[in-house]
């Protein structure tokens, strides 16, 4: 199984995001990690990749191991016509 971690600003994640996915800002992520699942896959994703970078930075500094980097961003997921909700 796999969670959807985006690392966006609030205002941003209501336009569009992975179905099923959460939001944790990356700027709030530090205080929040008892909310990310250990137990499962993460991939982190924002925008355009940027701040998905550091989010998966800092979950892997604080021990997760099974955490992927949207590299391309969402922007790039969605205008290659992969499912998400709006």
């Amino acid at each position: 199984m796999q969670a959807g971690m985006n690392c966006e600003q609030k205002y941003n994640y209501g336009n569009a995001h992975l179905e099923d996915s959460y939001l944790i800002p990356v700027s709030e992520l530090e205080s929040r990690l008892d909310e990310v699942p250990s137990e499962t896959a993460i991939l982190v994703y924002c925008r355009s990749g940027r701040r998905s970078v550091t989010a998966s930075n800092i979950l892997l500094d604080a021990g997760y191991c099974d955490v992927y980097n949207m590299e391309a961003g969402f922007n790039e997921w969605r205008s290659g016509g992969y499912p998400y909700e709006e």
